[in-house]
Parts: structure tokens; C-alpha cells; sequence
């Protein structure tokens, strides 16, 4: 791995591209959302998390991210309930490779906290210490980092989650 100056890690971060994977529908809210990224974006078959990143090196080389670092979104917990009982085995596949690739993932729900985990305030059987412990599980077996926002917020979230990410890979050398 090339070690690079702090001038060059800044062209890499602003040669950032969003990988959006081709699994996320084509639906107003992904519009709002890429547009609220704030940088290019291509969609890419990723192997896990519906977000992740790629960045051109000095000498003009492109180098993905998508087995580093990504972006699990889920608009609600309603949606994240169902990873966590019809669709645990897929969920718990999903994060085994990333897991196996030494990925970090952040898991991001919108329009959620902890407050409306514990509440129950959603629409979905699933009772919220199942939720939580199901989701703090998940944080122990996997590194997974849980985010809440609002929709609205997302896509800026999800860009600078994975510059910063990108940007403390490269000052390492591990990208």
C-alpha cells in the first residue's frame, strides 16, 4: 500500500464516487437521497451494504472501497424488523461477508432512535427488547455501527460516512 502526502489523500477524497448497489430501487426516495449525496454516484453490484465508495489515485488508478467499508440503509424499523425475522438467514449472509472481508459497516435507519426502538413505536409484532437485543447483537458479532436520521439526512450522511472512512483508510496505508 502507497503511503500518500496530506495533499494527495485530499485530491483521492475529492475524486470520491458513491457505489450505490443495484439492488436499491429506483424510487423517489433513492432520487432525494443520491441527489442529497453531494457527489458522483454509478450504481455497482455490491457484495454487501447498499452503499459504498471508490476513489481515483494520484497516478489515475481507480480503487473501490466496497470491501472495506459500507453503508447498510433500512428506511425504517418496521423494514429492519424484517431482516431481523423473515429475512435473518440473507441479513445474517450479508453481514458474514463482510465480516470475512474486514469491512466496517455502518447500519443506517431513517426517521428511527433508540426512543422509537424502545417505544415500539413501529408498525411490526416484533417486541422492542427482541429489536434492540437483535440489533445490539449484531453491533457485538459484527462491528456494525447503528446510525439514526431522518430521510432527508441520509444521503449527506451516508457521503461523509464514507469519506472519512476512506480518508483514515488511506492515512493508514490500507487502502
Amino acid at each position: 500500500m502507497a503511503a500518500y502526502t496530506h495533499f494527495e489523500i485530499d485530491r483521492m477524497l475529492d475524486s470520491l464516487t458513491v457505489l450505490v448497489d443495484t439492488r436499491e430501487r429506483d424510487t423517489p426516495a433513492l432520487r432525494a437521497r443520491l441527489a442529497g449525496l453531494g457527489r458522483p454516484w454509478r450504481r455497482e453490484k455490491l457484495d454487501f451494504g447498499d452503499y459504498s465508495c471508490e476513489i481515483t489515485t494520484p497516478d489515475g488508478e481507480t480503487v473501490s472501497a466496497a470491501r472495506k467499508v459500507a453503508v447498510e440503509r433500512k428506511m425504517s424499523l418496521d423494514e429492519l424488523c424484517g431482516c431481523f425475522t423473515a429475512g435473518r438467514e440473507r441479513f445474517g449472509r450479508e453481514f458474514e461477508r463482510a465480516k470475512q472481508a474486514g469491512a466496517k459497516v455502518y447500519l443506517l435507519i431513517e426517521d428511527a432512535g433508540w426512543e422509537t426502538l424502545f417505544a415500539g413505536a413501529y408498525r411490526s409484532r416484533m417486541r422492542p427488547e427482541a429489536l434492540a437485543a437483535s440489533l445490539l447483537a449484531w453491533c457485538a458479532r459484527y462491528g456494525l455501527t447503528p446510525l439514526f436520521c431522518r430521510a432527508e439526512t441520509s444521503g449527506k450522511l451516508i457521503a461523509r460516512i464514507l469519506r472519512y472512512e476512506v480518508k483514515a483508510l488511506l492515512e493508514r496505508g490500507a487502502l
